[in-house]
């Protein structure tokens, strides 16, 4: 049984993210995950990876695989209280699965806080950070 729990998963800040973003040496060691469903219009943050929830199991193994050198690994959805989360830990536990606990530990994997919400809050227009932004669909939040 895994020790991996929706509690033990760390947090990352909006802020954090986008400094990781910017840097020069981070994107290929970094990994986005949205896993937002209809509600993935309006934007989303560059260099993500669009897996719709109800379309993650599917992809997991892919994940595991195509994912397995990056350091890091970022997961979201609108709110990040429910779908990101539990894609997270759903990806996390695969991952261990697949290639056991001690390689799996090699790979953080994160929620991002509060979500594109959040997210698009801040970065929304900024163009280094978001595509695709639709300023008027995310007025109502």
């Amino acid at each position: 049984m895994s020790s991996i729990s929706i509690a033990t998963l760390p947090r990352m800040t909006r802020d954090a993210l986008s400094t990781l973003l910017l840097s020069t040496s981070s994107p290929n060691k970094l990994a986005i995950i949205d896993v937002r469903d209809s509600d993935h219009i309006g934007g989303h943050i560059h260099s993500s990876t669009w897996v719709p929830s109800s379309k993650l199991e599917l992809h997991l193994p892919e994940l595991v695989r195509t994912l397995q050198d990056k350091e890091k690994v970022v997961f979201h959805c609108a709110l990040s209280q429910q779908r990101g989360p539990s894609a997270a830990l759903r990806y996390a536990r695969e991952r261990e699965r697949v290639l056991g606990p001690e390689k799996s530990k090699t790979q953080e994997v994160y929620v991002l806080e509060g979500g594109f919400v959040r997210w698009q809050e801040k970065y929304g227009k900024d163009t280094r950070l978001t595509e695709a932004y639709v300023e008027d669909i995310w007025r109502e939040y």
